[in-house]
């Protein structure tokens, strides 16, 4: 090959990618969104510029010489046009170069090349003959379409063979790699020859695929004629009284007796006659065929007949109860009221019961100990997620691939319609959307009033679910929304004590874990002292399925120890061993301090978990009268903090006056963790209180209870758990409001032993027990003053 120029020289260089750049063609190339440097060099005609292929890295994200080709061309810019995303650049291709280094300056990529120009090694005539073949093969390709002459006109003044082969190739399927083979090539001959064989392959796919669909189309005319032939012979024996004699006749017949002897109502029997009608009528062939047919399975299938009402036995609904639950008496005892109200009705209820509670505390286990109870088949539907209506009440069954919805289908795999159905998770459905709003479908099916005729869009006959026990569980009430909440009756399920969640420990999830793990007592055992700690240090939770993973962790540990015969049997767990075998402790609860200086008290908070001890720190700094609140506090507790300041300012104004020239700051520790709500009013104004007397508040001195600006101290929730926390924090008091002494009744007895429960009902009460402050109680507001335009309020 002769060189014109073995100089070697320099250029900017600018990335392109799928598409074929040949010496002499005008094209358009897309380049990316260029700084004002680059787009200078780009409209500088002085300067020279390379197009070089990209062979990986398309995104164009530090890029780096491994990601080029080594051959690529020189062009001059005719035209920018700017886009949002990229350039689009008119370009005139100049020379075919071959690149000798590639340099990064700036950001800017640089080249030294060498010319390297195409072999003519085609005489005249040759060339000649190779564009008249190439254009008689684009002519014979755009025969096969209509409106293809069009190509013709544009192919037919082509006479530079690159400049022909530069505009067919953006039609033609060729991969980057092939396209930069046909740049790399530097005989003019071998390139044309090359091109050839993509052309002649395209043109082998096109009438390889005009052929196939010529030959399905004359295969569903076929089809076609003989789906008429076969209507017509239908109708011929219809008129011969031989209809029934084919192959489908048998299986009629069986659909026949399997509706009568499916017990369904009359007009379910009248609608299913009625569809067999129709598939009687259809041909194997038709597309309603299948359709009929799967709709026939279903009606035959379902339970139509009332199930068999068994007599409930309370004593060994009780017992089950007791023996797979321990503790959750209020739970049981509401549960067995249920039943019994059940037995007097005949089996009929009048409610479906939800059950409300934290992870882990029993209540999907609850809803199979009541199927065991009362002898019925147990059917757990989990509903978390589910954001589409047809998945409760089905598809119409003009949809493909239509089904029935989870309802209907769980009731035919039970065979029975008086199942006990567990609606798991039902606080997590995706209420709204474009899919329907599953939790509104569930109205019907949770209204005593109404599921007596539930109507699937699939079945599209009513179905009788008044039969069904339905049983719904959930970790709140706060998402269900409130015309779904209003159709059930809620029952509390409480988190565990750590008294029960030993007991549960001991006497049902360690056998059970031994069971599981191919385990016996002789093999493992596991010290109460041990279990104990396992529950405090090792868990965090108000349910017992932490304390189950813990003891599979235990478990798992002590096979391999067996199998492996580096321990005597039996093996016993010690205390000190917890941190070798499970790691280092992951529950650490607050305990109460030795001394409270002033501004600090003792809060209770409720959580998913159970309860927890909350300290409210307050200081006061000169300043400008600024409040000051951190501890990612909501907007609820904000609001707590002023109004414990302004109901102190109103209670002790002398005390207060200094605070005009000092800035006050209220911190709950633990900044990371949210906190909000309401019923740490009265430990804020403990805390404030504390503060501005300077007196200290007793560390073992706990509580709980909402404030309001008249000085009344108003209920709380979460009182069982809240103590429980109190407890276990070490505690000796506690002042809750006195509208929740009610709440008493269900707080553990060796809970309540433990604890002095002071009943608090306005903040004079607690300056009392707290500071030894006594205040008298303001009756009134304002009283009646001298004067004409003074009311006594």
């Amino acid at each position: 090959m002769s060189k014109i120029d073995n100089t070697q020289k320099r250029a900017i260089v600018f990335p392109v990618s799928h598409t074929v750049l040949l010496p002499k063609v005008e094209t358009i190339i897309q380049l990316k969104t260029l700084d004002d440097i680059q787009r200078n060099f780009l409209e500088n005609d002085e300067i020279a510029k390379i197009a070089l292929p990209l062979k990986q890295n398309f995104g164009q994200k530090s890029l780096e010489e491994d990601d080029f080709y080594r051959i690529g061309v020189t062009f001059a810019v005719n035209r920018i046009e700017e886009s949002e995303k990229a350039l689009h650049v008119a370009v005139s291709i100049k020379d075919r170069i071959v690149i000798r280094e590639l340099q990064l300056e700036n950001g800017q990529i640089y080249a030294q090349y060498e010319l390297e120009p195409d072999q003519t090694d085609l005489t005249e005539q040759g060339r000649e003959e190779m564009l008249d073949y190439l254009k008689k093969v684009v002519y014979e390709v755009s025969e096969k379409f209509q409106g293809g002459e069009r190509y013709n006109k544009v192919v037919e003044p082509f006479a530079d063979l690159n400049l022909l082969i530069g505009y067919l190739s953006q039609f033609l399927p060729i991969s980057n790699e092939d396209k930069y083979e046909l740049l790399k090539i530097d005989s003019l001959k071998e390139r044309g020859l090359r091109f050839m064989d993509h052309l002649l392959k395209q043109k082998e796919a096109i009438e390889l695929q005009i052929q196939m669909s010529e030959k399905l189309s004359e295969r569903a005319n076929r089809f076609y004629r003989e789906s008429a032939l076969r209507e017509q012979l239908k109708v011929i024996q219809e008129e011969l009284n031989e209809g029934k004699k084919g192959k489908g006749g048998k299986k009629e017949k069986d659909y026949l007796s399997k509706i009568e002897d499916a017990q369904m109502p009359p007009d379910i029997r009248d609608a299913a006659l009625e569809e067999l009608d129709k598939l009687e009528s259809l041909g194997p062939q038709s597309s309603e065929y299948s359709v009929i047919r799967n709709y026939l399975e279903l009606l035959v299938q379902l339970p139509w007949a009332k199930a068999e009402v068994k007599p409930v036995n309370l004593g060994a609904a009780r017992r089950i109860l007791d023996e797979q639950h321990y503790g959750l008496e209020k739970v049981k005892d509401r549960i067995i009221q249920h039943l019994a109200v059940m037995q007097l009705k005949n089996g009929k209820k009048g409610s479906i019961i939800l059950l409300v509670g934290p992870p882990g505390t029993g209540k999907t286990s609850l809803g199979k100990s009541i199927a065991e109870a009362l002898e019925r088949k147990y059917i757990r539907l989990s509903l978390g997620g589910i954001r589409d209506e047809a998945e409760i009440r089905g598809h119409r069954r003009t949809y493909v691939g239509a089904l029935p919805g989870r309802i209907i289908q769980s009731i035919r795999k039970a065979g029975t319609n008086n199942s006990v159905m567990v609606l798991d998770e039902v606080d997590k459905l995706m209420t709204g959307g474009f899919s329907g709003d599953p939790a509104s479908a569930l109205l019907e099916v949770l209204d005593p009033e109404q599921n007596n005729s539930f109507t699937d869009h699939y079945l599209d006959l009513p179905y009788d679910l008044s039969d069904v026990f339905f049983i719904a569980t959930a970790n709140s009430t706060e998402t269900i929304p409130g015309p779904l909440l209003d159709r059930m009756e809620v029952i509390q399920v409480s988190s565990y004590t750590i008294e029960e969640k030993f007991h549960i420990g001991k006497n049902h999830l360690f056998p059970a874990i031994l069971e599981e793990h191919g385990l016996t007592t002789e093999q493992l055992l596991l010290d109460d002292d041990v279990l104990q700690k396992i529950i405090s240090e090792y868990t965090l939770e108000a349910g017992v399925r932490g304390l189950k993973k813990q003891l599979s962790a235990l478990a798992r540990v002590t096979s391999e120890k067996i199998v492996s015969h580096k321990v005597d049997l039996p093996y016993r767990i010690k205390a000190e061993e917890l941190e070798e075998l499970l790691g280092r402790q992951v529950a650490r609860h607050d305990r109460v301090q030795q001394d409270n200086p002033p501004g600090v008290v003792t809060g209770l908070a409720w959580t998913p978990v159970g309860g927890e001890i909350l300290f409210i720190e307050a200081t006061d700094m000169p300043g400008s009268g600024e409040v000051i609140l951190t501890g990612k506090l909501g907007d609820v507790m904000k609001e707590s903090a002023r109004i414990s300041l302004s109901l102190l300012k109103s209670r002790l104004p002398l005390n207060t006056v200094p605070f005009k020239e000092r800035d006050l700051h209220i911190h709950v520790p633990s900044g990371a963790v949210p906190k909000d709500g309401p019923s740490a009013g009265i430990a804020l104004f403990t805390a404030l209180a504390s503060l501005i007397t300077g007196k200290k508040v007793d560390s073992q001195i706990a509580m709980t209870g909402e404030i309001t600006l008249r000085g009344a101290v108003l209920p709380i929730g979460g009182l069982k758990e809240k103590l429980l926390g109190a407890q276990r924090a070490g505690t000796s008091k506690v002042l809750i409001p006195k509208d929740n002494v009610v709440d008493l009744k269900d707080v553990p007895e060796d809970v309540k032993k433990q604890l002095t429960v002071i009943p608090v009902e306005t903040v004079e009460d607690v300056l009392r027990e707290t500071l030894g402050i006594s205040l008298p109680r303001i009756e009134r507001l304002l009283q009646q003053k001298e004067g004409p335009g003074f009311l006594e309020i």
